[in-house]
């Protein structure tokens, strides 16, 4: 029946409806090429990338006319963006690719949210209406994608900004998710100018000149904040520590001494070079290295922490026990062996060369699928049906953000330009995290003066998401001005300023060694501050429509007659 009411189109509509999937194909490659590693000016593409989608969307009538057109566009969107889920090497593990190929066709389902609300909108209120309150259902769908176990926020609109530093400064205000929200309204602004230009001349210009004005003062913004902003002149010298190791081949790892010998050679030659906190990438040494097995191993690293009086931030797989008698989480494993209960998780450990009191850390953003099967403690079957082959894929979700306490004393960090007695907290994220700005914040605010983050994007290879991943570091930066460095363990490496301006950085799939000064913050930003305002209004807006379209159907539908 499908294939038969396509055969008996007129050809005029078929020709507009070809065109109008070469205007949604579009949008999507425009705003699909205007996030990293695409160049700069790229980026501007943002601006107005959705102006053909928003063509087409006028015109749609029904909800599922508008759903299919939004699918084609972001399914284009995420194509180009999120090829690189699915690693795609000849070492990857088949469910790591099969889970890559479904995000692809499950992420743009998620832009279905605020398409349906503009659908609500136009439907209840006018088409105009719809268009000006559109960037707030974008923004609640984006903060809404950050809350559940398939979250994976990696397209936020305001991401793709990265490069773009003088507009990003608002960020420090309104957040990457604010940004996304300026970024709509310019689209709209300009669709709105465009549509009006053969009609009215007077509205194509007002609607020009807002889009315009928006541009100027966030640009304006920026600049400004940039020309005053007074970065700490307290820092402390940081060596970030690329090994480069093949990470499936890591886990397979049999001279653990040899590799253990690798990371402490390389953090010697930032030693030499002055530095006083070394960062170790993401799971480092592929065991739990504090368990009670290893202390051989142990024993070398602070023999070296101790000879060279410095601290090391490590990612490392980390375990808990829990024995009879003492309060056990809902979602620990047990060893049938020992008779105990331990949770394992993909941690962050700060090691002290004057003490062996370790300070821990267990994610608590998983990556889905890659690192925990989504609603695991809902289906606990599921971990044993879905598990892929290096190790990974089943952590438990950490307990509470941590920021790790550094003692500032002279002689334990003379490269401190004016030392204090207070000590210093750090924050520290595990890779995936860095993506979630609301997450971030909660660190600072708890009073983390930087930002690190340990990694290890080596999984995909030379494609675009380790690009995309340090970028979106970037944003951490500016909205919370706190200097963010990262370890990598194949790279990219880097450390970024509270402008977000990246001060040194290394190459992918090198060994590498970065020693720079990090500048450490500690005031907080309005964002840092108030983080949820941007959310809280956007999901208002949302909440306020389809409560005012569902009274106006019920409205309809037992009275007779609609709201007006």
């Amino acid at each position: 029946m499908f294939l038969k009411n396509r055969a008996t189109q007129p050809p005029l509509e078929k020709k507009a409806k070809r065109k109008e999937r070469l205007l949604l194909i579009l949008s999507g490659v425009l705003i699909g090429c205007g996030f990293p590693p695409f160049p700069f000016p790229f980026t501007l593409f943002l601006f107005f990338g959705l102006i053909p989608y928003l063509s087409v969307i006028k015109n749609r009538k029904t909800l599922a006319e508008i759903n299919r057109a939004t699918y084609l566009t972001f399914f284009v969107f995420s194509l180009i963006t999120l090829y690189w889920v699915g690693s795609w090497q000849k070492e990857s593990d088949p469910f790591l690719m099969i889970a890559g190929g479904t995000l692809l066709f499950f992420e743009p389902l998620l832009f279905l949210i605020p398409s349906t609300l503009f659908y609500l909108t136009k439907k209840t209120f006018s088409f105009r209406t719809a268009l000006i309150l559109f960037p707030f259902f974008w923004a609640a769908y984006e903060y809404l994608y950050m809350l559940t176990d398939i979250s994976f926020p990696w397209l936020t609109l305001g991401h793709g900004l990265a490069e773009f530093i003088p507009f990003i400064q608002a960020a420090d205000t309104i957040g990457a998710v604010g940004l996304s929200i300026i970024v709509i309204y310019i689209n709209v602004f300009l669709f709105e100018a465009f549509s009006d230009y053969s009609s009215s001349r007077k509205k194509a210009i007002i609607n020009l000149s807002a889009s315009i004005l928006i541009f100027t003062i966030v640009i304006c913004y920026g600049y400004f904040r940039m020309g005053t902003l007074k970065v700490s002149n307290q820092d402390i010298k940081i060596g970030l520590i690329q090994p480069n190791i093949d990470p499936w081949e890591k886990w397979n790892v049999t001279d653990l001494n040899s590799l253990t010998k690798e990371y402490l050679d390389l953090s010697q030659k930032a030693v030499n070079k002055g530095s006083r906190l070394i960062i170790w990438p993401e799971t480092a040494l592929p065991v739990f290295l504090t368990d009670g097995s290893y202390e051989s191993t142990l024993d070398s690293i602070y023999s070296f922490l101790r000879r060279n009086n410095v601290y090391l931030l490590t990612g490392m797989p980390d375990v808990k026990y829990y024995f009879p008698g003492e309060k056990i989480p809902g979602d620990v494993r047990m060893n049938k062996i020992g008779s105990t209960y331990y949770a394992t998780y993909n941690g962050i450990l700060l090691l002290s060369p004057n003490s062996g009191f370790i300070q821990r850390y267990g994610k608590m953003k998983l990556v889905p699928f890659g690192e925990r099967v989504p609603f695991l403690d809902q289906l606990p079957f599921l971990g044993k049906l879905i598990r892929w082959g290096v190790g990974i894929s089943s952590w438990n979700v950490g307990r509470d953000t941590v920021d790790f306490t550094l003692p500032a004393i002279e002689d334990q960090i003379p490269s401190f330009k004016n030392n204090t007695k207070d000590s210093i907290r750090i924050s520290g994220l595990v890779c995936y995290e860095s993506v979630f700005p609301y997450f971030v914040a909660n660190f600072v605010q708890r009073g983390a003066r930087m930002i690190a983050v340990v990694t290890n994007d080596s999984w995909y290879g030379k494609s675009s998401g380790p690009y995309q991943h340090k970028e979106i570091s970037v944003l951490r930066a500016v909205e919370n001005r706190r200097s963010v460095v990262r370890a990598a363990n194949g790279g990219i490496s880097c450390i970024i300023n509270p402008l977000g301006e990246t001060k040194i950085q290394s190459k992918l799939f090198t060994k590498d060694v970065i020693v720079g000064d990090v500048p450490l913050e500690n005031t907080e930003t309005f964002f840092t501050k108030y983080p949820m305002i941007i959310p809280a209004m956007s999901l208002t807006i949302s909440l306020w429509v389809l409560g005012i379209f569902l009274l106006s159907y019920l409205k309809q539908r037992f009275l007779g007659s609609k709201i007006e």
